[in-house]
């Protein structure tokens, strides 16, 4: 059984992950059955015993994720209101995002 866990960074955000994870992630420009790796930061066992930090990255660590289909998030409302002076604005905003399975911690 692989006990790793990884510290990975995609779309500006960093996630903690370990294999058979699903996890939503920004959008990716990738079809649904595709395999995508990404930056290492961090990787380490469960226990702790081998951790190794990148500087920013690790170049020999590798997470590979299949992308499992894309999205978009819950509409949310954005209100913009001035008072007295009658105006105000109110639009919704969706958010893409991909949905990713890890495949694979090396």
């Amino acid at each position: 059984m692989n006990n790793k866990i990884a510290v990975i960074k995609t779309g500006g955000k960093q996630y903690i992950v370990q294999p058979n994870d699903k996890l939503k992630v920004e959008k990716l420009n990738a079809q649904d059955g595709a395999q995508v790796d990404f930056e290492v930061l961090m990787t380490s066992d469960q226990d702790g015993q081998s951790l190794k930090l990148g500087n920013p990255t690790l170049a020999a660590a590798k997470v590979e994720a299949k992308v499992l289909n894309q999205g978009r998030a819950e509409k949310i409302r954005v209100v913009h209101y001035k008072a007295k002076t009658r105006y105000h604005k109110v639009y919704g905003h969706r958010q893409p995002f991909t949905q990713v399975e890890i495949l694979s911690i090396s």
